[in-house]
């Protein structure tokens, strides 16, 4: 039994025709726990199956990131974030109600239980950038920043040069930055020389629901960038995509459209969520390498002829 709702697992091991039956907690049988006097319970597979995600010296349990963007409503974005079971999200600077007039996105996000990750988007200058990370720290949002620097209207691709120009003038200014950019491993060796906290290459454009589009570079990215963490940001279409980027190796991966245009938004994050959890997993496990000929799953030794 799977109970998806809370992250529990919890299943049960029937041995023989009316053989006796064990139950299974967190990968440890129920009869192993009561020899060793301690009580079952269920864990907590977020934490059980996978390590800490760790950005700044500031730990994170959930490696999914979402925007808080696009939703048909403040409600469906309040359901779609607790059913990501996401711990960091994003905010826009720029879209957002900040003086709290009237109702505001805000409302709707519990400071206690969310870390707000403001964002600068919309910004197509480094100076515009930098100002909106600014108003945020002003407002109370944080003093963390996702840094977008928009060098095309029609892709969104990121003007990278005003990524690390924006970047190197908040880390001055005592921001935890994380910039939004290209998989150019030459510019994300700029950025990490700048003083970003995280690099976040696209793995396609934003909101185009493509995947990503060229592996290779996430991969070179993953091998090369090791003293900060590889987000991947923008282009995941589905709990695959997530998935994928996870077995890629990359340490969190940040969406938006693909949850809230999806056609059931609340269940997609809750898809989204176990897509990270499970390509998270299969990295650490490492897969089984690739074969051209077929390989037989039961040995020949010991074959009754």
């Amino acid at each position: 039994m799977i109970e998806t709702a809370m992250g529990f697992v919890e299943f049960t091991d029937q041995q023989g025709a009316g053989g006796r039956a064990s139950q299974w907690r967190g990968g440890i049988r129920e009869k192993d726990l009561s020899e060793r006097s301690v009580p079952p319970v269920l864990w907590d597979y977020n934490v059980s199956m996978s390590d800490a995600l760790v950005i700044a010296g500031r730990e994170f349990r959930s490696r999914l990131i979402v925007g808080t963007g696009k939703y048909k409503s403040f409600q469906e974005t309040a359901r779609a974030l607790e059913a990501s079971g996401a711990e960091m999200v994003t905010v826009a600077v720029r879209r957002v109600n900040l003086d709290r007039s009237k109702e505001s996105l805000l409302d709707y996000i519990d400071p206690k239980k969310y870390f707000m990750l403001p964002n600068t988007a919309g910004c197509y200058t480094a100076d515009e950038a930098i100002r909106a990370a600014r108003l945020g720290r002003e407002v109370g949002l944080s003093d963390w920043v996702k840094i977008e620097v928009i060098g095309d209207q029609a892709t969104l691709y990121p003007d990278v040069q005003g990524t690390v120009e924006a970047t190197a003038v908040l880390v001055k200014e005592g921001f935890t930055v994380l910039p939004y950019t290209s998989d150019d491993i030459v510019f994300a060796k700029r950025l990490i020389d700048a003083g970003a906290s995280a690099i976040m290459p696209l793995g396609a454009p934003i909101g185009s629901g493509l995947g990503i589009q060229n592996t290779a570079n996430i991969q070179i990215l993953r091998e090369m960038i090791t003293a900060v963490p590889l987000i991947l940001d923008a282009g995941v279409g589905t709990a695959s995509d997530a998935t994928l980027a996870m077995e890629l190796g990359v340490d969190a991966v940040l969406m938006n459209t693909g949850i809230a245009a999806a056609q059931n938004p609340v269940l997609m994050a809750e898809a989204m969520k176990h897509g990270v959890l499970a390509g998270r997993a299969a990295y650490l496990a490492g897969r089984m390498a690739r074969r051209l000929y077929a390989t037989a799953s039961s040995p020949l030794e010991g074959v009754v002829r």
